[in-house]
């Protein structure tokens, strides 16, 4: 198994931004894992911004939930983001906690056991006010359970708070 760091934060704190220096600073040609579906021509937009951003040293891969199947070893790899990851497993399950909690764990166990360097970019959803929707009710429990079993068997663990990373673990 390979290392694990995990930032966490609200939207718009500087995690993906933070994530991407950090792989930076541990290799010179590090793999975006993009897990976003294009929802629409504006997601569009800013997809294709991002991917500007980032520059030519970066690889890109867009997996949108089967994350495992490719092959990661010896590199570092930024999976960016773990809710929307959740948010493709969701969906595809009608809304189903459970079985999409039991995918998101298994997928992340497999991938995990690969001897990668992995930075996994993720929102606390859970810090706001809780939803009158009880289907934002319900996705905000799996973003938090599944936030939670990675925290776990990561061996960082960051939070950004207006751009500023604070180690937690």
């Amino acid at each position: 198994m390979g290392s694990i760091t995990l930032i966490t934060g609200g939207a718009r704190s500087g995690k993906s931004s933070y994530a991407q220096r950090l792989a930076l600073e541990r290799s010179d040609r590090p793999v975006y894992l993009a897990t976003s579906r294009v929802w629409d021509q504006e997601h569009r937009l800013r997809i294709e911004r991002h991917r500007a951003d980032r520059g030519p040293q970066w690889e890109t891969v867009e997996e949108p939930k089967n994350l495992s199947r490719r092959d990661f070893r010896g590199r570092t790899v930024v999976v960016d983001c773990v809710t929307l990851w959740c948010t493709n497993f969701f969906y595809d399950f009608d809304s189903d906690v459970d079985r999409a909690l039991d995918a998101v764990k298994s997928e992340f166990d497999r991938l995990a056991a690969q001897d990668a360097d992995f930075i996994f970019v993720t929102n606390e959803i859970g810090l706001g006010g809780v939803s009158t929707d009880p289907l934002q009710r319900r996705f905000t429990d799996l973003q938090g359970w599944v936030n939670q079993y990675i925290a776990q068997r990561a061996g960082s663990v960051v939070l950004m708070v207006s751009g500023i990373p604070i180690k937690v673990k």
